[in-house]
């Protein structure tokens, strides 16, 4: 390796390391404040404390708020690898006309920004006449998530070998029996990577979320707004550290169930 190369590599793992940092040194802010006695965000915290885990029990609102979250991040969820499943596989297997608008379509909810997404959808339901909260809400997660669905599995597709369904069909497999016999399990992967974008970006989601929620029904994002406008204390962060906690396990059980290496191959 020449010293120009040893150079460029050490300015690249340099920068990455560097970004890393960056990304990083928050999340482990939140943590260690999470665990500190003092009543106000300071680092390093005095003592050592359980105190603000052991008031989430009692904090109001909470558990309410984390069931809205998560009923609907399931329901987005599902619907998305439904809907997102069968547009997918449409657009990789057919050749139509139009196909990349679709395509494009289907994706530009991350293209807009929350705010513009959120009052157009509040403005086309309300034209739609539909005026229920929690079915408004999931719909607008289904929109939200699906983009996650969609580019995944549509870029798994792509890579896929559609003659081995054709083969599974000649020796006697209807169509639905091949595709869930030899398509689904091939693709368990891409699944499984869109299904938990799909449903962290439905649990994180604010900016949408704020246009279909009322006293009675609030997300987990909204419900930890009002806690910071009311009472800022490090509440929130163990509320936040029990969300890192959350997205660690599900990497876990990827790496379980599929491993991480082929996730990062999708």
């Amino acid at each position: 390796m020449t010293l120009a190369e040893r150079s460029a590599t050490a300015v690249v793992w340099t920068i990455a390391g560097a970004v890393t940092v960056f990304l990083l040194t928050p999340l482990v802010v939140t943590v260690i404040v999470s665990f500190g006695s003092s009543a106000i965000f300071t680092l390093p915290p005095p003592g050592w404390s359980m105190r603000w885990y052991e008031r989430l029990a009692n904090l109001r609102g909470l558990s309410s708020a984390l069931a809205v979250s998560f009923q609907v991040g399931l329901l987005a969820t599902a619907a998305s690898l439904l809907l997102g499943g069968m547009a997918s596989i449409a657009l990789a297997r057919g050749r139509f006309a139009g196909r990349e608008t679709i395509l494009a379509f289907l994706t530009s909810p991350l293209m807009l920004p929350g705010l513009v997404l959120g009052i157009a959808l509040l403005q086309g339901m309300r034209f739609a006449g539909l005026r229920d909260v929690w079915t408004s809400l999931v719909i607008a997660h289904v929109i939200i998530t699906m983009p996650y669905v969609v580019r995944t599995l549509y870029s798994a597709l792509t890579l896929f070998d559609f003659s081995l369904v054709d083969a599974a069909r000649t020796l006697g497999c209807s169509y639905p029996a091949a595709i869930g016999r030899v398509l689904l399990p091939n693709l368990a992967p891409a699944f499984v990577t869109s299904g938990i974008f799909a449903f962290l970006a439905s649990m994180d989601n604010y900016a949408i979320s704020i246009f279909f929620t009322n006293a009675w029904t609030k997300t987990l994002p909204i419900q930890m707004l009002n806690y910071v406008e009311e009472q800022p204390d490090p509440t929130i962060a163990a509320i936040s550290s029990l969300l890192i906690g959350l997205v660690l396990v599900l990497l876990l059980i990827c790496e379980r169930v599929v491993g991480l290496r082929r996730l990062a191959e999708i």
